[in-house]
């Protein structure tokens, strides 16, 4: 018996146990033979293939590709990339405090995380940089060059940095600690008596962190209504969001249940403790962006009507995931159920198991189901949360997404804070008018191209009117002539967007963080709306209520 085949027999025998002898033979015969079919061209194009291959990459895009066929959150995750999912799970890595980014030959230092090494060692956003510990960084991608920048606690980095206005590289010595990113990046108040709290993500004990903030708010503030803000919160880790949503419940609830293939999936979550606060009015801030662990909080909080949910319909992640160990360090990470909330709803809302061309679909507006809340209201499943209170998303113009993209923004603010060192606190900041005019003379100096949906409109009308003869090059172009982009004239009308997101990331470079959300609450839509709801007491109950 040869040695291929003694390892198709041993695969056999440890996929009995694995899934026992009641299953049915042919099932157990289809795993075996299609093992023996990889294994088999596996060997050949090892053997074989024209350019020597590597087999590690060769298995790794092989393992990507029949888990990517399952749905998006089902993902191998192999030894070269453990750190980076540590990262993810516990927000906490060895390094500078950063964020950067590749810009044509040179590495640029996006944002400064405040409190740590380089914010501590003088680095500033904006800064370019050229090398690490002495080694030209020229030819590195982002991930070379972050990784370089990482280390362990106590140690040292030096950076040479070019900074904005100066001809001489700086060196700068930075030393390494523990980054924590901070899952709650603000909160205070945003109206007399209400208080805020900004979640970004549902990182190792998050709701410690959200815990402190309502106890700060409550005992020092004396709030009497409160916002949490789960917009653009991705999710994270299920047990944090029920731990949240219990700081607001009694103890004993039912917040969510999963229910997968096999029985170790199926369970129900309850809050296991007495909650801070189970009568002050509550809305949770959601959004397109806001998704798995931040639907189970906003999901919850709607079906026990313990508060509003107010925002736009949310991303529609009703999957739960479990990592598991393989070998040589290495692991798997698969969805193994659906999560419900507590009147019964998935809003998972597309279905991968039924896959249409190959693009998973969504399902069919007549098998929508209704659910009850707690006093009876409607929801529905399979759409994600729809909130109780709707807030219409804005869009921004082409010329402002094309102003972000070529980092004519960021580029001013970095000249900004070289000539001006200080200015007024975040919430109290204001870009003036006669600012702004520098600003579209810097703006107007910068290159980059965009094209308004007009005349992305006007294109379509060419074609078609060619293809239908009703094209005449005189009036087309007299038209074309009259819808053209012009650049000064168009950031003079979108003057409003541009001095909100100029202030934004203006106030980031003296507040980092904290600053960007304090600014922001002066124009926010969102945040308006919950103080007007909130406010009218009247209009906050009647929102919980069955229509």
């Amino acid at each position: 018996m040869n040695k291929k085949r003694n390892i198709i027999i041993i695969a056999s025998i440890a996929l009995l146990a694995v899934f026992g002898f009641s299953k049915a033979s042919d099932h157990l015969f289809e795993i075996s033979k299609n093992l023996s079919i990889f294994s088999s061209a596996y060997k050949e194009v090892d053997l074989n293939y024209v350019d020597e291959v590597k087999p590690g990459e060769l298995m790794k895009t092989a393992l990507d590709a029949m888990l990517e066929s399952l749905d998006p959150y089902t993902n191998y995750i192999p030894e070269s990339s453990m750190e980076d999912f540590r990262i993810m799970t516990t927000g906490e890595y060895g390094g500078i405090g950063t964020l950067i980014s590749k810009r044509e030959e040179y590495v640029l230092i996006t944002e400064v995380y405040e409190g740590f090494g380089a914010h501590k060692a003088g680095i500033l956003a904006g800064d370019k940089v050229y090398k690490v510990d002495g080694k030209d960084i020229k030819s590195k991608n982002n991930d070379e060059v972050s990784e370089a920048l990482k280390g362990q606690s106590g140690t040292f980095v030096t950076l040479s940095v070019l900074r904005e206005g100066e001809q001489k590289l700086k060196e700068i010595k930075v030393e390494r600690s523990k980054v924590k990113i901070n899952e709650v990046p603000y909160y205070g108040l945003i109206s007399e008596k209400t208080g805020y709290i900004k979640l970004t993500s549902f990182t190792v004990n998050c709701s410690q962190l959200v815990k402190d903030a309502l106890l700060d708010l409550k005992n020092n503030y004396n709030i009497e209504s409160l916002v949490l803000d789960l917009r653009g919160n991705g999710g994270g880790l299920l047990g944090e969001s029920v731990n949240i949503v219990n700081l607001f419940v009694p103890k004993g609830v039912k917040i969510v249940e999963t229910k997968g293939r096999i029985k170790e999936s199926n369970f129900v979550y309850k809050t296991q403790f007495n909650p801070i606060d189970e009568n002050i009015p509550l809305i949770v801030l959601v959004d397109g962006m806001s998704a798995s662990a931040s639907e189970i909080v906003a999901g919850s909080i709607q079906d026990l009507d313990r508060g509003i949910v107010v925002g736009e319909t949310t991303f529609g992640k009703g999957l739960v995931q479990q990592t598991r160990d393989l070998d040589y360090n290495t692991k798997i990470k698969f969805t193994v159920a659906k999560y419900y909330t507590p009147s019964g709803r998935c809003i998972q809302k597309l279905d991968y198991a039924n896959k249409l061309n190959g693009r998973a679909t969504t399902l069919a507006d007549s098998l929508i189901t209704k659910f009850k809340t707690k006093n009876g209201r409607d929801v529905i499943d399979g759409r994600g949360v729809e909130p109780d209170v709707k807030i219409e998303a804005e869009y921004y113009s082409n010329l402002t997404a094309a102003i972000m993209t070529n980092d004519v923004v960021f580029n001013y603010a970095t000249k900004y804070r070289t000539k001006i060192p200080t200015i007024k606190p975040a919430k109290d900041y204001r870009f003036s008018d006669e600012e702004y005019k520098e600003f579209v003379v810097f703006a107007l100096s910068q290159e980059f191209e965009y094209k308004t949906a007009t005349e992305e409109t006007y294109k379509k009308l060419v074609d078609v009117s060619k293809k239908e003869k009703y094209y005449y090059d005189a009036e087309f172009d007299a038209l074309l002539s009259k819808i053209k982009p012009n650049k000064e004239t168009d950031i003079l009308k979108h003057k409003e967007e541009l001095i909100e997101l100029l202030e934004n990331e203006i106030a980031s470079r003296y507040y980092f963080q904290k600053g960007r959300v304090e600014v922001s609450f002066k124009k926010d839509p969102y945040i308006k709306k919950s103080v007007e709801v909130l406010a009218d007491k009247s209009l906050y109950k009647q929102t919980l209520l069955p229509k």
